[in-house]
């Protein structure tokens, strides 16, 4: 669609006449001459501040619209909703919702803007950082009709993406380099999360933790930059106050200690069970072929399951303030069992379904075409899982818990355990309800649950699907230098190829004219079947009485192992280190394409470690 668009006013500058053309002209000659001052004048990493402030106010404007969107249409759907009894439109809200956002992604947008987190990893790894521009509000417009009429996902996700995509773009337009691309992405998702939570640190941790930037002397200040702006932008348009309302009316003894190590436990199972189930729902919508199809079944689990359990309508901050608030019949509001309210063991049974289902919810939304993410879904579960596990040991009658808190810590544990992040958790927690007195517990929780489940998933439920085709940028700079390498860039392709029906004098008179000791033999379709190497027929390539009694098929070997185009590096250096060799063919589908040697990749590998670690 962008494709169309640039033609068309390609077209238009073409036949616009030379007084038009002069402005636009100027306009571009300023600004290159703007691009030259700046590099002589303005050194590289006092302007990445500035960006870094100019990304902070773009992403958090782009947070207030997106949160107000979002309460807008949501307001106006169920202004006249009755919330004590069933109600029959939360059956046909989210399907709305669904349709309109396939729609608009299918033929407006016309590229899958899905799975924000993960794309904004997959363009740091694999995409030096570019994300196209449309990427800035497309997002915003999907998620919102999505989240307002009640998909079950939250809309941080797609702020990353927007907060990450207007970095990328406004550092292409002052032609910026891959790293400092990277620095801004990093900044604009950070910025995202600290404009729609009121959280800089959390936001800050966020880019550290879960797209895995390093914290070094160039990144540090842009990210707090971005990040405060956001944030600033926030508390300016929005007031001081907490996201979520909470007023810790009960103190935090150690005794109780034992129970937030439990918890943590719980919250890790609780945090496995989550992405097992998202990963499951989400492989049973990628088997659909009609898109249709799928997007009717994600409609009719969504909207039963919003029916039946309607906390699960929207992000779910509602029922998410009603627990910290201690409020624990109203989450049965609006549902078939609003008369059984006040019957404790109805109620633990209620939310435990609500924690199973959550998940399904969740994946349905977005397997259907929804767009938004996992980010609120983890704190909702959170949120549930501590209440549950409070409300029952309560009700067991070992000890007294605080619901309350518990249902705060229990927020971080889930959210720790899904993002495989616990300082961002615990932050983010803290700046969220502004329960800084319940630290030392967030701290616990968050630990135990991302040792829990890091013990059954080393990969978040971000990572995991770059990590599994080796496309995963980390902290780990070797296997970081090993991601941004392609296989493409290091490719030779100047060996002179022979064939198998050639005689010997034929080989003699190939090497004669080859700079290289090495010779692949092809057949007649192009396909590798073997190579030919020169200290193997050096004995016999000075017998004039062999050349025309020997060919290539009698003295060719078979190479030990074969590189497929597309390979990741870290496979390759892999298969070198199982074989022992210096040089491998390349082949696609089985066809010739060059060879790759180890000093090529260790030449490229010495040049990306430097100009990434370069601070």
């Amino acid at each position: 669609m962008s494709t169309s668009s640039d033609n068309t006013s390609i077209q238009a500058q073409a036949a616009a006449p030379d007084s038009r053309e002069k402005p636009q002209s100027r306009f571009s000659g300023w600004f290159f001459a703007f691009l030259r001052w700046r590099e002589h004048h303005i050194k590289e990493k006092n302007f990445v501040l500035l960006l870094a402030f100019l990304v902070g106010i773009f992403s958090g404007l782009a947070a207030l619209v997106l949160k107000f969107l979002i309460h807008y249409i949501s307001e106006v759907l169920t202004a006249g909703i009755n919330l004590e009894s069933g109600n029959y439109i939360y059956i046909l809200l989210p399907a709305v919702g669904i349709v309109l956002t396939a729609l608009y992604v299918r033929y407006v947008v016309r590229d899958n803007i899905s799975h924000g987190v993960t794309r904004v990893l997959y363009a740091i790894s694999q995409n030096k950082s570019r994300l196209k521009r449309h990427n800035i509000y497309t997002s915003v417009i999907g998620s919102s009709v999505t989240i307002g009429f009640g998909g079950s996902v939250g809309a941080e996700g797609p702020i990353v993406y927007t907060g990450a995509a207007i970095g990328s773009n406004l550092g292409r337009v002052f032609r910026m380099s891959p790293r400092i691309l990277m620095i801004l992405v990093g900044c604009g998702a950070a910025a995202g999360i600290a404009g729609i939570f009121k959280a800089p640190i959390a936001g800050m941790l966020f880019t550290l933790e879960v797209l895995m930037l390093d914290l070094t002397t160039v990144s540090v200040m842009p990210l707090l930059i971005a990040s405060i702006t956001s944030t600033t932008i926030a508390y300016v348009y929005t007031g001081y106050e907490f996201e979520f309302f909470f007023a810790q009316t009960e103190g935090f003894y150690t005794s109780r200690i034992p129970y937030v190590i439990l918890l943590g436990v719980v919250s890790g199972f609780a945090s496995l069970y989550f992405t097992r189930v998202m990963n499951m729902m989400e492989n049973f919508f990628g088997r659909f072929k009609n898109p249709w199809l799928k997007t009717l079944t994600g409609c009719c689990i969504l909207s039963g399951l919003v029916f039946v359990f309607p906390p699960l309508y929207g992000e779910g901050y509602g029922a998410i303030e009603g627990l910290l608030g201690g409020d624990t019949s109203s989450i049965v509001n609006g549902s078939l069992f609003y008369s059984d309210r006040n019957s404790v063991w109805f109620l633990a049974v209620f939310i435990g379904l609500i924690i199973l289902t959550k998940a399904f919810a969740t994946s349905s939304t977005n397997g259907a075409g929804g767009v938004g993410g996992t980010f609120a879904p983890s704190l909702y579960v959170g949120c549930m899982t501590g209440f549950l596990f409070a409300f029952i040991i309560n009700h067991l009658g070992f000890i007294e818990l605080s619901t309350k808190n518990f249902a705060l810590i229990g927020m971080a544990g889930v959210m720790s355990g899904v993002m495989h992040a616990p300082l961002m958790a615990i932050f983010l927690t803290a700046e969220l309800t502004g329960g800084y007195e319940l630290f030392l517990p967030l701290l616990i929780v968050s630990t135990i649950s991302y040792g829990t489940i890091k013990i059954f998933e080393p990969y978040s439920i971000y990572t995991m699907r770059l990590a599994k085709r080796g496309e995963l940028l980390t902290h780990q700079k070797d296997q970081a230098v090993l991601t941004l390498l392609k296989i493409n860039n290091v490719i030779e392709t100047d060996f002179l190829p022979v064939y198998p029906e050639m005689t010997l004098k034929d080989m003699v008179d190939t090497i004669a004219k080859s700079k290289r000791n090495l010779f692949p033999v092809l057949n007649e379709n192009r396909e590798l079947i073997g190579v030919v190497l020169l200290d193997e027929i050096r004995n016999i390539m000075f017998r004039p009485d062999l050349y025309r009694r020997m060919r290539v098929s009698t003295f060719m070997s078979i190479p030990p192992a074969k590189i497929e185009i597309g390979e990741s590096m870290d496979k390759v250096m892999k298969t070198f280190d199982d074989t022992g060799a210096w040089n491998l063919p390349v082949v696609e589908n089985g066809r010739y394409v060059g060879f790759v040697s180890k000093s090529k990749i260790f030449n490229s590998y010495r040049r990306v470690l430097r100009h990434y670690c370069d601070d």
